[in-house]
């Protein structure tokens, strides 16, 4: 595991120059990423996820057009069965009709290709925080890797300025993580969330 990422980013595209370029702007920016050449692997990774909270998806970026199952297809399955998990579409020109009703249907923006850094990055933050800030019950829900390591972190005792120092973030943003991982375990305070923690086995 990578502590300083903060975000795990799925990226999902046939072209292999676009995935590598879109995965290399994340991880310059920190954020972690796989990336896969269809919806179908993409699926089989989400749906084993649950295995293993320290590889969860906490974003998911997908071409619209694709052979076989498209970018559609995947964020119909993405918002029935990962409601949690925000959805960016890329398109090309062509295809910004489709990516629009995308939007109306569940998806939280779309990008165009070209993907330009500035425009990549700005998305992904807004939907990386507005998903946190959502009042949706997320009692009973796994846990993202980001939200593991601020879990870690704050069982270390270390304060909230002091993570977002270690990861590189706002503090703003590591308070959205703390809050998230305190509603899905059910907890309203400190006490209460190491107690929970220490039960699950997430402490030594």
């Amino acid at each position: 595991m990578n502590d300083s990422a903060v975000a795990h980013v799925f990226v999902v595209d046939d072209d292999e120059c676009i995935r590598a370029a879109v995965c290399a702007i994340l991880k310059r920016a920190k954020y972690d990423c796989t990336c896969f050449p269809d919806v179908a692997s993409c699926l089989k990774d989400l749906k084993n996820q649950s295995r293993d909270l320290a590889e969860g998806c906490d974003l998911l970026i997908t071409d619209v057009k694709m052979p076989g199952k498209g970018g559609l297809d995947l964020l119909q399955e993405v918002r029935a069965t990962f409601p949690w998990i925000p959805v960016v579409m890329m398109t090309a020109y062509g295809s910004i009709p489709m990516s629009v009703q995308a939007v109306k249907t569940g998806a939280f923006d779309f990008i165009e290709k070209p993907v330009e850094e500035a425009k990549l990055l700005s998305v992904v933050e807004s939907a990386l925080l507005k998903e946190a800030e959502r009042h949706d019950p997320l009692v009973g829900k796994p846990l993202t890797r980001s939200e593991r390591i601020v879990l870690c972190l704050i069982l270390e005792g270390i304060s909230n300025k002091r993570i977002a120092y270690i990861l590189e973030r706002s503090e703003r943003t590591i308070e959205v993580h703390r809050s998230r991982v305190m509603r899905k375990l059910g907890v309203d305070n400190l006490v209460d969330l190491v107690k929970k923690s220490t039960a699950m086995g997430w402490t030594e």
